[in-house]
C-alpha cells in the first residue's frame, strides 16, 4: 500500500518498509517497565525493543525553563511520589528527582530528556510523540537537531489541536504525523492540510457502533493511503477504557489472542499499541508468520 501524499514517500520509507514487511508493527506504550526500570526511560524503550517492538511510544511535556523530557504529566505521583506537575517544574528541580521502583524505593536513575531519547534510538527505531501537541514549535526545534527523526518519528494530535496543525504546516521539514480521530469527518479534516505530511490516522472507537469500528470506513481510510493505529492497551478509567471495541490486551492474554489482536489483523489494522510487546510478537509469529 502506498504512503500518504506521493512527496513525502521518501520520509516515510522507514515506516512504510517495516508495515510492508511485518503486516501490522508493534507500538509499546511508554515502553517496557517495572522492576527498576522507569516508563518513558531509555532503559523501559531498550527493553520494549528486546521484547519485539517496532515502535516505541514517548509522552513529551516542557518544563518552566522550556526543557523537554519524555514524561507523562499526571503521573508525578506514581512515578516520583510527589503531586507537582512537571510542567510547573524547573529542569534542575527535574533533574533532582529520583523515580520509584514498582516496589515503592528509590531508584539510581532519573527521566530521560527528549534529546537523549534521539540520541539513544536505533536507527531504524521509530518513535511515536503524544502528548506535545500544545508544544509543536519547541519538539519539531529539538527534532531539527536530530537529523535521523525525520524518518524515525512520527507525531500525533487529535484535530481540536490546531495550533498543532498550523506548526506543522509552516514547518519546513515534514514529520510524519497521524492526526487522532473518532470519525470519517475527522479524517477528512486532517486531509486538508496539504503542507503536513499525513502518513496514518489513530482511530479511536469506544464500542463496536463507533463509525471507526466498521470494516468499511477501515478500508476506507486505507483507500486514502493512510495506516491506521489502534490501541489495545488497557486504561481503566472509566469511560475511556475501552479505545477501540475491546479488542485490546486483557481480552487477547486473559482470554485469547484471537478474541483481540487476531481481529485487529483481521481488520487489517497497521499498528497496534500494546503494553504487552513480548506476547504480541510472539502472537504476530504465530498468526501472520513474521
Amino acid at each position: 500500500m502506498a504512503l500518504g501524499q506521493a512527496r513525502f514517500a521518501h520520509i516515510n520509507a522507514n515506516l512504510s518498509d517495516k508495515i510492508s514487511k511485518k503486516k501490522c508493527l508493534i507500538a509499546v506504550h511508554r515502553g517496557s517497565w517495572g522492576g527498576n526500570i522507569t516508563q518513558n526511560t531509555i532503559g523501559a524503550y531498550k527493553a520494549a525493543f528486546q521484547m519485539g517492538a517496532d515502535m516505541v511510544e514517548s509522552d513529551v511535556n516542557s518544563t518552566t525553563d522550556g526543557v523537554l523530557y519524555s514524561f507523562h504529566d499526571g503521573h508525578e505521583p506514581d512515578v516520583f511520589g510527589v503531586d507537582k506537575c512537571i510542567k510547573q517544574m524547573t529542569s534542575q528541580e527535574v533533574e533532582s528527582l529520583r523515580p520509584l521502583t514498582s516496589c515503592r524505593q528509590r531508584a539510581d536513575g532519573r527521566i530521560n530528556r527528549l534529546s537523549e531519547i534521539l540520541d539513544y534510538l536505533p536507527g531504524d527505531g521509530l518513535l511515536n510523540i503524544d502528548r506535545a501537541w500544545g508544544i509543536f514549535p519547541q519538539v519539531l526545534q529539538e527534532l531539527d537537531r536530530h537529523p535521523d527523526a525525520l524518518h524515525q518519528v512520527v507525531l500525533k494530535a487529535p484535530l481540536k489541536a490546531k495550533a498543532a496543525f498550523d506548526a506543522l504546516s509552516a514547518h519546513p521539514v515534514k514529520y510524519m504525523f497521524m492526526p487522532i480521530c473518532y470519525s470519517m469527518q475527522d479524517v477528512e479534516e486532517a486531509l486538508r492540510y496539504a503542507d503536513v505530511n499525513v502518513v496514518g490516522c489513530e482511530i479511536i472507537a469506544f464500542d463496536r457502533n463507533a463509525e471507526l469500528f466498521d470494516d468499511e470506513n477501515i478500508r476506507k481510510i486505507h483507500e486514502r493511503n493512510l495506516y491506521t493505529w489502534v490501541n489495545a492497551i488497557v486504561l481503566g478509567n472509566i469511560g475511556v477504557r475501552d479505545l477501540f471495541g475491546k479488542l485490546d490486551d486483557d481480552v487477547s492474554i486473559l482470554e485469547d489472542p484471537a478474541l483481540g489482536w487476531g481481529k485487529l489483523f483481521d481488520k487489517h489494522i497497521d499498528i497496534i499499541q500494546t503494553d504487552w510487546p513480548a506476547l504480541l510478537y510472539q502472537y504476530r509469529r504465530q498468526a501472520l508468520g513474521v
